[in-house]
């Protein structure tokens, strides 16, 4: 347990600091540009590590891996942080990391009806408890962005149903995670370049400039901005965010299973405000600081529970 709790805080921290770094970069990237690069660097600091774990499993990848890569790089990097990337672009970014992190909430359904997890009690009472925090700090009766919530809720159902699909593929073909992190990433960063650079075929960016919600995918751009007042940006995105905390994450899934790594995104919503607080100003509002203190006590809850199941298993 006390493994999976340093996976756990280490990657809490780093993302916890996502929203507040994308911030940062403002205007300057396209989001899935964006999402491109972060995804590309992140996996690139993971491989030399998930080769070292191959190494000692004496375990080579085969044609039958990348086939999984290829699933849940397409589930996590071209559709959920895609998603995600987008609400962070139309959204309030402190609101897009609250409901950003109800997505245990789906990975706990996902994994009932997948993998047949149990859901004890003290699971269900975390996660209503934890909704209702989320609830109160969004504060649905006053909506000013409603198209990047729209965007954070699916980026939140499709992400716990990467995690799943992630863990699922993990235990059929024996790889740890960061083996299935470094290459899902690689493998979802080749993805979305191939749809980056067929929005760039002429026929193809005329049509999409022509269509109202499509004229932002038009031509997306590769390197654009990509210089050297912009690098400590991406590569903290890149390799911190997103290498650090993803690879801490699904050790941690791994560790200590989905209820344990959802601790992260029961304490991110908890560290994010705080952060924006000290880094970058922004006001941390009575209804932030009520649903911060719901959330503390789900996660208690959550914690409590698994040293329960924990002592039952010894």
């Amino acid at each position: 347990m006390k493994k999976s709790l340093i996976y756990v805080l280490f990657s809490t921290v780093l993302f916890s600091l996502m929203e507040i770094a994308l911030k940062s970069a403002g205007n300057q990237f396209n989001p899935i540009q964006l999402n491109l690069i972060r995804f590309t660097l992140g996996g690139l600091v993971i491989l030399p590590f998930a080769f070292s774990h191959l190494k000692k499993q004496q375990r080579r990848i085969h044609w039958s891996d990348w086939k999984v890569f290829g699933l849940t790089g397409f589930l996590c990097v071209v559709i959920s942080m895609t998603l995600y990337q987008l609400a962070i672009e139309y959204g309030e970014p402190a609101i897009v990391a609250v409901l950003f992190s109800c997505n245990p909430v789906f990975a706990l359904i996902f994994a009932y009806l997948i993998l047949h997890e149990q859901v004890s009690r003290a699971d269900v009472i975390s996660l209503v408890l934890s909704v209702i925090g989320l609830l109160v700090i969004v504060n649905p009766f006053k909506l000013t962005d409603p198209l990047g919530i729209f965007f954070a809720i699916l980026a939140a159902a499709t992400f716990g149903f990467y995690s799943i699909m992630s863990q699922a593929s993990s235990l059929r073909v024996q790889l740890d995670g960061v083996v299935m992190t470094g290459f899902t990433f690689i493998a979802g960063a080749i993805e979305l370049l191939g749809l980056i650079l067929i929005t760039k075929i002429p026929p193809v960016a005329t049509r999409m400039r022509s269509i109202g919600w499509l004229k932002p995918f038009a031509d997306i751009p590769i390197l654009t901005n990509v210089n050297l007042p912009n690098l400590w940006i991406l590569l903290f995105v890149g390799v911190a965010v997103t290498g650090g905390g993803f690879a801490f994450y699904f050790l941690a899934l791994q560790e200590g299973g989905v209820t344990m790594a959802s601790l992260v995104f029961f304490f991110k919503p908890v560290l994010s405000p705080i952060f924006a607080f000290f880094l970058i100003g922004e006001h941390i509002s009575l209804s932030t600081m009520i649903g911060v203190a719901i959330i503390i006590v789900s996660s208690l809850i959550t914690l409590y529970g698994y040293r329960i199941d924990a002592k039952a298993n010894q």
